[in-house]
């Protein structure tokens, strides 16, 4: 049996396990507002801890002793198999009880995304992509938008949980907003990056862009758009790969006029 085979084959049994993780999240009840990050800290964990209670032994049972990689901080083994997992994929959004959040859960070989599945419970939906087997939403197949012209096109963009700790990119997005928005239709930020690449790769958004470092958010997205036929880059048109400070999904049209106006953020000397 081939990787890809068997990659694709763990789609459904991932979903599944999505799926039900989606289950509690709507029947939790949504939190008291709190005051102060360690008070959102200390509820987000109280929050996040039957889910991976739920996650853990589903998706031991699919792919038995390989470990998850720390959710903040996607530290990816060079070579080897590991999971990267989020319960709560847009949680400041959840605890505001805001519909933007899903689970995303990806399975990782060699530092490349290799099966990954995103659930938004709200809209019961689920994208699943798995390495050279194409990528779809609620099962059928999807593909990057069809817009030519960046005066027509919709984008997202966000950046990383913590951006002020990497030195440099919060300046360079704010540059690159600065020299695409007014290129394009409109810039959105519509809640989890994962998702928001995801709909990139469906065509909903016609593109989506980053600056900074966020491999575990990024991972999944980065499968599902390049199975959908998107271009997946970094700023400076290289194949996006884990660890990279810039990230770009786009159809080839846009990506080609998005490019130029995000590379001049990325040539300012700041290093990463």
């Amino acid at each position: 049996m081939s990787y890809e085979t068997s990659y694709a084959e763990l789609l459904a049994p991932m979903a599944d396990a999505a799926q039900e993780v989606g289950e509690l999240l709507l029947k939790a009840p949504r939190p008291a507002p709190v005051a102060t990050f360690e008070e959102f800290r200390a509820l987000f964990l109280e929050l996040e801890a039957p889910l991976i209670a739920a996650l853990r032994p589903r998706l031991g049972a699919i792919r038995p002793g390989v470990p998850w990689a720390d959710e903040m901080d996607a530290v990816l083994p060079e070579r080897g198999e590991v999971w990267a997992v989020d319960a709560i994929d847009g949680a400041v959004q959840f605890m505001r009880d805001m519909p933007q959040y899903c689970v995303s859960v990806t399975l990782v070989r060699d530092r490349e995304p290799v099966a990954a599945v995103l659930h938004c419970p709200p809209l019961g939906e689920t994208y699943r992509a798995a390495a050279g087997r194409g990528a779809t939403r609620d099962g059928v197949p999807i593909g990057p938008s069809g817009k030519r012209e960046l005066a027509a096109a919709v984008v997202g963009s966000s950046h990383p949980p913590f951006v002020g700790e990497q030195p440099g990119a919060a300046e360079a997005w704010g540059r690159s907003l600065a020299a695409v928005a007014p290129a394009v239709a409109a810039v959105r930020n519509l809640g989890p990056t994962s998702w928001q690449i995801a709909d990139a790769a469906a065509g909903r958004l016609d593109a989506f862009w980053q600056f900074g470092r966020d491999d575990g958010n990024l991972l999944p997205g980065a499968l599902l758009a390049r199975e959908a036929g998107a271009l997946v880059t970094d700023a400076e048109g290289r194949p996006w790969r884990a660890g990279a400070a810039a990230f770009l999904a786009a159809p080839p049209a846009l990506h080609a006029r998005l490019l130029p106006l995000l590379a001049q953020p990325s040539r300012t000397g700041i290093s990463w």
